[in-house]
């Protein structure tokens, strides 16, 4: 075991120890998202570097520390790329904060999720064991598919030292397109479009200086994106301008979130097939209408949640403003059956809670 991961697997045995809290930091990135962390800081930063990559298989292996700009430049040249597009706030974060955060970017309706991508994993438990879960190629799993359950876990489970992600090529042809259309037209669009044999990628919808423009990404065989084009029709963008619009949407750098003022930003997941909600506020809609933000003043979550349950989906509290908001739960409550398999995973990594269990249950 090589010095970092030593000095990792000590903190973590005399927290059990001593019952101190750790939590679990990478670049910081993302201290926003969840309850608000508490415990002491274990970093990540010494776990950098890209441990192996075979282009022609499709798959890398990085250590959790590694920054993410590090990895994808790494990948683009090979001409390859992490498809789901995770989020880069203020151009850091990591590796393992990617995978335990389990944010995707726009193309995540077309493409799929981190965990889609999460071949295998090694972490430290709260005993300070090191475990390592699959491994480098796609097979079929009986049980818990752990890599993938750490998509998503903010840490409570373990502390990530590398994963293994497969990879993609570069998809040879993009092109974006833009309509004029009301939000109700633009989902019903985005539908008929979702049933046709199209090269859908990305899409994001919003109502901007007076009306609503939806741009809809291509990507895929040159021939096909061209075929789309004429059909779909549209103003096509300008490729360089277009590549920088779909950054900024990935890192939540649009006016329209920048606009935010001291508003709280609520993350509404929705079927992508349902309507219109009966929200006056006029949201940014993702993912061909299965990610609905909304800006709203602090105190208006239930409203959000109910209407987000009305529709078969829910909604999360991703960003709160400084010194409001605190008392409101992130995430939707559990219910009992999850909330039972939640618990039975944390005692069996965690028996001791040394790892911020209070970041995706503060009432745990």
């Amino acid at each position: 075991m090589d010095p970092a991961l030593r000095q990792i697997a000590e903190r973590i045995r005399e927290a059990a120890a001593e019952r101190t809290v750790l939590r679990v930091r990478g670049a910081g990135t993302k201290d926003f998202y969840g309850e608000p962390p508490r415990g002491e800081p274990l970093s990540t930063a010494g776990l950098q570097g890209i441990v192996s990559y075979e282009p022609s298989e499709l798959v890398v292996t990085a250590r959790a520390g590694t920054q993410l700009v590090e990895l994808e430049a790494l990948l683009a040249e090979q001409g390859q790329c992490l498809p789901f597009e995770p989020p880069r706030f203020g151009g850091g974060g990591t590796v393992g904060g990617m995978v335990a955060a389990g944010l995707s970017g726009p193309a995540r309706a077309s493409v799929g999720a981190v965990r889609d991508y999460v071949l295998g994993a090694q972490l430290f438990n709260g005993r300070g064991e090191l475990l390592t879960f699959g491994g480098q190629v796609m097979k079929n799993v009986a049980g818990y598919d752990v890599s993938r359950v750490l998509a998503g876990s903010l840490g409570v489970l373990g502390l990530v030292t590398e994963v293994s992600l497969k990879v993609l090529p570069v998809p040879p042809a993009e092109a974006t397109l833009v309509f004029d259309c009301h939000q109700a037209d633009a989902l019903r669009l985005l539908n008929g479009w979702g049933g046709q044999p199209l090269p859908l990628n990305a899409s994001c919808w919003m109502h901007e200086q007076g009306r609503g423009r939806l741009w809809l990404r291509l990507r895929g065989a040159t021939a096909a994106v061209a075929a789309a084009c004429t059909h779909l029709g549209g103003e096509r963008q300008d490729d360089a301008q277009a590549w920088a619009d779909w950054e900024a949407v990935r890192d939540l750098r649009l006016p329209w979130f920048a606009a935010r003022g001291g508003r709280e930003l609520w993350r509404l997941s929705v079927p992508q097939t349902a309507p219109v909600l009966p929200l006056e506020e006029p949201p940014l809609i993702e993912w061909h209408g299965a990610q609905r933000w909304y800006l709203v003043p602090p105190g208006e979550g239930e409203r959000l949640r109910e209407a987000a349950r009305s529709a078969g989906g829910h909604a999360t509290l991703f960003m709160t403003v400084d010194g409001a908001g605190t008392l409101t739960r992130r995430f939707d409550a559990l219910s009992a059956p999850l909330r039972r398999i939640h618990e039975a995973l944390m005692r069996e990594f965690d028996p001791h809670a040394v790892f911020d269990r209070a970041r995706l249950f503060p009432t745990t």
